[in-house]
């Protein structure tokens, strides 16, 4: 968010368009691929600029020049501030491993690796699809669900099975649009409302308000496998979408 708000304040300030705000990262820019999200914050503001190339200098007004801008300022931001994981998040991450869970992270940043690492999380994740891979296969951005279901077969299971943690508009729309067990918006500021129409299943503020529903979810498993808990369970009930 500190990244784009570096490119965009100063930008539109200078070509006389409405100051861009914190919602408009929301509702044009999160979870989106870099050059996608200036698009969509240009045509916001009624601006069009030419494409230019992925090679174009940082200091060039086209959207491959801005997305590059973009991530000369985000680089400085990582610099200069660093960054912290969540401890909700990090605490949901230990519950799934005892579970015996899989994750991944599917991003689509290019600078995904470089913010785990940055996180000291990077370790936790050996799948990561990310806007580098999906350029290198050509798998289309969210919010399709192209990257989502790459993850899933990375990881070896089929999407029915896997459930989607999401807290961006697009990538929410990713979930949804895909045929994943379960949805979960996370609200870090685009509302828990706008996250169910979007098509979330359910919603928090926190990652670790999973954590009962995950536990619940293994002692059913156990149960259902005469007591061996390392089977994982294939199904989720309506208590734990509750």
């Amino acid at each position: 968010m500190h990244a784009w708000a570096r490119l965009f304040a100063p930008f539109l300030e200078a070509h006389g368009a409405e100051p861009y705000r914190d919602a408009d990262y929301y509702a044009y820019i999160d979870g989106k691929p870099r050059y996608d999200g200036v698009r969509s914050l240009l045509a916001s503001r009624g601006i069009t600029l030419p494409e230019g190339e992925v090679t174009d200098a940082a200091t060039l007004d086209t959207v491959h020049g801005l997305g590059n801008r973009k991530n000369d300022a985000f680089n400085q931001t990582l610099a200069e501030e660093g960054v912290r994981p969540y401890p909700a998040s990090v605490a949901l991450l230990d519950a799934i491993e005892r579970a015996g869970g899989e994750v991944a992270v599917v991003s689509s940043s290019k600078n995904a690796p470089a913010v785990l690492e940055a996180a000291g999380i990077a370790d936790r994740f050996e799948v990561v699809v990310d806007g580098a891979v999906a350029a290198r296969e050509g798998i289309p951005g969210k919010p399709a669900p192209d990257m989502f279901l790459r993850a899933a077969e990375l990881l070896g299971l089929p999407p029915e099975e896997c459930a989607v943690i999401e807290d961006a508009e697009s990538g929410v729309k990713a979930g949804a649009s895909g045929p994943f067990a379960l949805v979960v918006g996370v609200d870090r500021g685009v509302g828990r409302d706008a996250l169910i129409e979007l098509g979330a299943d359910v919603t928090v503020d926190e990652l670790d308000e999973l954590i009962p529903a995950l536990e619940r979810a293994g002692e059913a498993s156990a149960v259902r496998n005469d007591g061996d808990p390392t089977t994982p369970a294939r199904t989720t009930t309506e208590e734990d979408r509750a």
